[in-house]
């Protein structure tokens, strides 16, 4: 058993217990703040000593934060679940006119956030499917409404996939697609659609939508329009380990050449009402080992995510000993995991996601779109 003890620039001082003893030339890494290779990734996944790759993770999530972690006060915003590209482990979209399918009118996303008027949301998150009866001046529309109701929030807004969409039937370039976008409201974009940068799971999983080289291409040009993104990768269905630190090095490559991805979250497939039922739900194990993986690998992208929704609260508390310095929000209303099967929350209270955190030790800090803090960090 390694035993190292380790001070880094901060004044942070944790002895490293590491009961693998493959991992010490990784650890020396981590320490030195090397960054870590195509190998070291693959090392990290195979090897079983879970608590020794969570301390290297919190390592590096302290050099960065201390014990800080931020969640935001947030609302989603889910304004069609009509979907051409029908993906198979999407168990949200619909064929028009399908039993459950909904497009909301703009009088109802006008009553979806007023409902919410006096609460004092930063963020508001808005996916769907791909409609194809609706042009590209629904999606003007429904930014500059969200917009004009909340001009305080920050408007997060539809993944790289929508983007294509938008392109295709507006027949505007990206660039184009996002000035009018930006012109309307549009601050930044979520990660979604990323699923696996892999194009055999691309071919097997959601041959309609589209591949790897578009999702990279979209989002290139989003930082080059001035729009900051997240970056995802949804895990635990028919990925290989290879395939999934693949994905990191590219996203890592991607942020060393735009700098515009401001936070990675690792999505937990879930299978129920998808049609690959029969696959079993992510571990904890996996859960945690991925998030932390991530933090160690993606070195360039300030913040690494536990989506509690898709994880659990109670493990999105664990996440933060092993790399997540962000629990994302209130949320409010989420649909795209609870159609496929989640039983976590629909939405927690800013009180419920504050004692989330302190009650494990960490400081939560309330933060805007842009993890700008709201005020001070909060002690309790």
């Amino acid at each position: 058993m390694a035993d190292l003890s380790v001070i880094y620039s901060n004044h942070y001082t944790m002895n490293l217990e590491l009961m693998d003893p493959a991992l010490e030339p990784v650890a020396e890494k981590v320490v030195s703040g090397v960054r870590l290779s195509r190998e070291d990734a693959l090392l990290l996944y195979r090897s079983h000593d879970l608590l020794g790759i969570g301390q290297l993770a919190t390592m590096v999530r302290e050099r960065l934060y201390g014990k800080k972690t931020f969640y935001v006060y947030n609302q989603h915003l889910n304004y069609t679940n009509v979907c051409i590209n029908r993906c198979l482990f999407c168990a949200y979209s619909k064929d028009k006119g399908e039993n459950g399918a909904f497009t909301l009118s703009v009088e109802e996303v006008i009553e979806r956030i007023r409902k919410r008027e006096s609460e004092p949301i930063r963020e508001v998150h808005i996916v769907g499917g791909l409609n194809p009866d609706l042009p590209f001046s629904y999606y003007l529309d429904l930014i500059r409404t969200v917009k004009t109701l909340r001009p305080e929030a920050t408007i997060k807004a539809f993944t790289a996939v929508e983007i294509d969409h938008m392109s295709h039937i507006s027949g505007l370039g990206l660039k184009d697609v996002f000035t009018a976008l930006k012109e309307a409201g549009l601050c930044m974009m979520p990660g979604g659609g990323a699923e696996v940068l892999s194009e055999r799971i691309h071919r097997k999983l959601y041959p309609r939508k589209i591949g790897p080289e578009r999702w990279m291409e979209v989002i290139r040009t989003a930082h080059e329009s001035g729009i900051p993104t997240n970056a995802t990768m949804l895990y635990g269905h028919i990925e290989t380990l290879e395939e999934r630190v693949e994905h990191l090095l590219k996203l890592r490559s991607l942020q060393d050449e735009t700098g515009g991805i401001q936070a990675f979250i690792p999505l937990a497939f879930h299978s129920k009402n998808t049609r690959l039922p029969q696959l079993p739900p992510t571990v904890a194990m996996d859960d945690l080992k991925t998030i932390a993986i991530s933090r160690l690998i993606l070195d360039n992208i300030p913040h690494i995510k536990a989506y509690w929704v898709m994880i659990t609260p109670a493990l999105a508390q664990v996440a933060m000993a092993f790399g997540a310095d962000d629990l994302d929000g209130t949320i409010v209303e989420e649909k795209i995991t609870h159609m496929a099967g989640a039983t976590t929350p629909r939405g927690l209270s800013r009180d419920e996601i504050k004692n989330l955190i302190f009650s494990c030790g960490y400081e939560p800090v309330e933060r805007d779109a842009f993890y700008e803090p709201i005020g001070q960090s909060e002690d309790s």
